[in-house]
């Protein structure tokens, strides 16, 4: 007998539909009313071969922030690649390119002279 599992999400909308606060919940995994600040979902349509997203973040969510998490995001995405494909050296390129936007946004230091780091092209 297969199992079911929820995964909820609640995003609480200011007057203009711009998200104030957003909290999600997944019981098997034991989280109940986690806080967020933003998120990125992304759902694989195979019948259309698309994906289908929904990015939110709060209107209080600082600029720094975001970075950081669009930062984190491309890291976990190589991450994902690498587990799921087994494509080692896509999921590399990945992080050097996640390497070059850290850097481009302050978020990291800046690596001289580095052979595993992007050129200057961002490349």
């Amino acid at each position: 007998m297969s199992k079911s599992s929820e995964i909820r999400i609640q995003v609480e909308l200011d007057d203009n539909h711009v998200p104030e606060q957003i909290s999600w919940d997944a019981p098997d995994g034991g989280v109940e009313g986690e806080s967020a600040d933003a998120l990125f979902l992304s759902v694989w349509n195979k019948s259309n071969q698309d994906t289908l997203r929904i990015d939110l973040w709060t209107k209080e969510l600082p600029l720094d922030d975001m970075k950081k998490f669009i930062h984190q995001s491309i890291l976990s995405m190589a991450d994902t690649m690498e587990r799921a494909t087994s494509q080692e050296k896509l999921a590399m390129e990945m992080r050097k390119f996640a390497r070059y936007l850290g850097e481009e946004m302050e978020l990291i230091e800046r690596r001289e002279n580095d052979p595993q780091a992007p050129d200057s092209n961002g490349g």
